[in-house]
């Protein structure tokens, strides 16, 4: 667990930073506020989960996606465990099939399943994305299938076009709905050259995030047919999700929106970093090249001291480029995860090498056999 120090210096570094190589620069609270009051078209807020700005984002999202409806809820938790629900109150299934190492699985705390009594039984625990092999040898039947685009925890991972087509086609062969689990759909659109409507057409229902590579306060939206989305209302309000007013989410989401064009830039130049970064003695990248615009970087180096001199980089730099570090699984080396975004494109990627290659060797290495 990271000390009441070590936090304190984590804040301050970012709160002094100048420039920031991953993601988008960090803003003081005062003038995020003021720009998102600029940035309000209704001069109304939302009330309970309607008018406002709410509305338009919601129309907005659905039209993107190519869906009937859409819903904003406060997180994608709540949003992907309404959907689960409804599915498994209407194909009256109390299992839902998912990757071991998807985002419900991994970092939801069994939420699905102690508040809805509703199973998830990861059909495959290989770092690699879902297939169709794995669906129709699961014993199932299934009230919904969760497909994680991309699987985070797998390295940033997607399927081919051809191997998502297929494998929603053998859900659907089984009368199984299909979830996107979409937290990161914007980021994978580049991988397949399509629409996100097209994407999205695959799937039943998909959830979106908005405070990623958006760059929103927070939030997500739901969206699929729409007596589907009327009966994840129900749900969002008995989750306690709908709330008096919205509107700073939401007026954040609909500016993330305008980014939607710049994720094909974002995926190009993580190609190029990975490329650069994989070329350094003592770094590893993976996937290589990146499906997405974000990658894992790993180092020679013990997580514990790679912390501390990123932390150290960026008080004496006020350059932030190394953010949370873990111990891989190989002793010795460390795990962190690189994510490109608008402050990226502000760095070349030579000055990015060189600040991450810096970092690194200040490390204390152990020697290799």
């Amino acid at each position: 667990m990271t000390s009441a120090h070590d936090r304190e210096r984590r804040e301050r570094a970012i709160a002094t930073a100048r420039r920031f190589a991953q993601g988008a620069a960090v803003v003081p609270v005062a003038d995020r506020l003021r720009a998102l009051a600029d940035a309000a078209e209704s001069p109304l807020p939302d009330l309970y989960g309607e008018g406002g700005d709410l509305d338009g984002l919601e129309r907005e999202v659905a039209q993107v996606l190519g869906k009937p409806a859409a819903v904003f809820m406060p997180s994608g938790t709540m949003a992907q465990q309404c959907a689960l629900r409804v599915w498994a109150d209407r194909t009256s299934r109390d299992a839902v099939a998912v990757h071991a190492l998807s985002h419900l699985v991994v970092h939801e705390e069994d939420a699905l399943e102690v508040l809805h009594r509703i199973r998830l039984e990861p059909i495959a625990r290989e770092h690699r994305p879902l297939t169709v092999e794995d669906l129709v040898t699961a014993p199932g039947p299934y009230a919904a299938l969760c497909v994680e685009l991309p699987l985070r925890d797998a390295g940033y991972l997607l399927p081919s076009w051809e191997d998502l087509v297929d494998l929603c086609a053998a859900a659907r062969d089984q009368d199984i709905p299909v979830h996107l689990d979409g937290a990161r759909l914007w980021e994978s659109q580049p991988f397949y050259d399509r629409g996100l409507a097209e994407i999205a057409d695959l799937a039943d229902t998909v959830y979106v995030s908005f405070y990623k590579g958006l760059g929103g306060i927070a939030g997500a939206a739901l969206a699929g047919p729409q007596d589907v989305i009327d009966a994840a209302r129900h749900w969002q309000h008995r989750h306690g999700g709908t709330l008096f007013g919205q509107y700073p989410y939401v007026v954040a989401a609909r500016r993330g929106l305008e980014r939607l064009e710049d994720f094909q830039a974002y995926a190009v130049r993580a190609r190029e970093l990975a490329v650069a970064l994989g070329a350094v003695p003592g770094l590893r990248v993976h996937p290589q090249p990146p499906h997405t615009n974000a990658f894992v970087l790993y180092a020679e180096a013990e997580a514990e001291a790679l912390t501390e001199a990123a932390l150290t980089h960026a008080e004496r730099s006020h350059d932030w480029v190394i953010g949370r570090v873990g111990a891989a699984d190989v002793p010795g080396w460390s795990t962190t995860e690189f994510t490109v975004g608008p402050a990226t494109m502000e760095w070349s990627v030579s000055e990015l090498v060189e600040a991450v290659t810096a970092i690194v060797s200040s490390c204390e290495r152990p020697r290799s056999e």
